[in-house]
């Protein structure tokens, strides 16, 4: 079943079966015979031959780093909300955290021509994402990270972290960070500068610092590692909602009280954070909001020559709740 043998049942000629698929003027009387014909047939448009003949998918390319991350699932809801209104679908790639990964589909991307834009939520921004960025021939939008004369929707990540850091401190005078790699410049970078500045404003020396991959479990590991060697320890800073989590855990298994003994703190707001006993004073970055804000500027480019730099950073809101006095 061809778009031919439509026209020969409804008796119109192929270019108005092809108006008719493609939104166009067709009059009523044909339009009711044409759409008859695919009510009995069951006719469905190849998408192929729509993309050869308007050099359109309606497919929108979204990378993203962890497909079982509490914040990436709430961005993806925020821009599969304003991408499915317009008429796209979402073809999504999840990474696993692998940065070479995330080079390896930006570039399958603009070899194969399967998308009409890309929304790339990179665990961090190496040179090679650069240059693959830079060399695409479809308008793309960077998301959580910032990079200079490129769209981008970012987090506040450093001042998030200062004002988190700030509150802890109030009745803190030992505290320890456990972090992400700083080679992931939003979560990783900007969240340690802004936990260093504020200590460093308040002529505190930190502990310790500690590393962790975003997981429960490394949260744990690295809080154990932090009391083995900081007995002392009364306020413990964490990069992400999960690793704080962990934290907890582990506070609780050595007798730790919080936050009468150590005030623990997040970073997400991820449901996460509302279960945890003591549930943890964190910060919402808006990430369902940051989703669509993306994916408004993706189809605002969209057509377009990538010649804006338009960059966004999202408001955020700091949450106290019980793991801090």
């Amino acid at each position: 079943m061809d778009i031919n043998t439509i026209a020969t049942m409804a008796g119109v000629s192929r270019a108005t079966v092809s108006r008719y698929l493609n939104d166009g003027y067709v009059s009523e009387e044909k339009a009711e015979r044409i759409a008859e014909v695919i009510r009995q047939t069951g006719y469905v448009p190849s998408r192929q031959a729509q993309t050869l003949r308007t050099g359109k998918t309606d497919v929108v390319g979204v990378i993203i780093p962890k497909i079982n991350s509490a914040s990436i699932a709430r961005t993806v809801a925020g821009l599969s909300e304003v991408l499915n209104g317009a008429g796209y679908q979402i073809l999504l790639a999840n990474t696993s955290n692998v940065a070479k990964t995330e080079v390896d589909y930006l570039r399958l991307f603009s070899r194969t021509g399967s998308v009409d834009g890309i929304i790339l939520s990179a665990t961090m921004l190496t040179h090679k994402h650069i240059a693959a960025l830079e060399s695409l021939t479809v308008p793309y939008v960077i998301l959580g990270q910032r990079l200079e004369g490129h769209r981008c929707v970012f987090y506040d990540d450093y001042h998030a972290e200062r004002d988190i850091t700030l509150l802890a401190l109030r009745s803190g005078e030992r505290p320890a960070f456990i972090g992400v790699t700083d080679e992931e410049a939003a979560a990783g970078h900007a969240s340690h500068q802004g936990f260093l500045a504020d200590c460093q404003e308040r002529g505190i020396e930190p502990l310790a610092e500690e590393q962790a991959d975003f997981s429960i479990e490394s949260g744990y590991l690295a809080c154990e590692r932090l009391l083995e060697d900081h007995p002392d320890v009364d306020t413990i800073v964490c990069a992400t909602d999960r690793i704080a989590a962990g934290a907890v855990v582990c506070l609780r298994e050595y007798g730790h009280r919080i936050p009468e003994d150590v005030q623990v703190t997040g970073l997400g707001d991820s449901d996460l954070a509302k279960v945890v006993s003591p549930t943890l004073t964190t910060v919402n970055h808006h990430y369902k909001s940051s989703g669509a804000e993306a994916a408004r500027m993706l189809l605002d480019g969209l057509g377009k020559v990538q010649d804006s730099a338009q960059q966004v950073c999202m408001t955020y809101e700091l949450y106290a709740r019980n793991s801090t006095r």
